[in-house]
């Protein structure tokens, strides 16, 4: 789907504030609201918006710990990843998985009520023998910038940049 600036700032809204009426959604997107709200179920349709969420200051509900774990499988099968990939989608504690390429297979962010909850939730996947060869953990004692807010106007023009080349 080609994207067009009016795309761009309807994104760029409704992923500043999911809860946006209508009428100021069309206001911001310079449309009226039937048009507005068209394109808006047009990019919902298509997968580029895949849903509203509140943000949770976590920290604010209990003390938590917050973890990064790069994992490294012993075996590199297509079964092997996705056996590794079905549990961590299962384990509502990680938060958020990446598949990366370099010296590791995967890092993830877990969070856990303390770090022997984060413990024991590293025996319990070691247990499965998900095939974990290695693992590194490293304590997250600082969140320096954590944004869910993407840059979509720089995407567009990125993109811009390699069609006119």
């Amino acid at each position: 789907m080609k994207l067009d600036a009016i795309d761009l700032r309807i994104l760029d809204a409704v992923q500043h504030d999911g809860r946006i009426t209508k009428l100021a959604l069309a206001e911001k997107a310079g449309l009226s609201p039937t048009p507005c709200w068209m394109r808006l179920r047009k990019l919902e349709k298509a997968g580029i918006i895949t849903g509203y969420h509140a943000r949770i200051a976590p920290r604010r509900i209990a003390p938590v710990a917050s973890v990064m774990m790069e994992v490294t499988l012993a075996n590199h099968r297509q079964a092997d990843f996705e056996r590794f990939e079905r549990a961590v989608a299962a384990t509502p504690e990680i938060v958020a998985c990446w598949s990366v390429g370099g010296g590791v297979d995967y890092i993830l962010k877990i969070i856990a009520a303390d770090i022997d909850a984060y413990q024991r939730l590293v025996d319990s996947l070691l247990d499965r023998e998900l095939g974990i060869d290695r693992y590194f953990t490293y304590i997250v004692t600082k969140t320096v910038k954590e944004e869910t807010v993407l840059p979509v106007s720089s995407f567009a023009a990125s993109g811009e940049d390699q069609s006119a080349s």
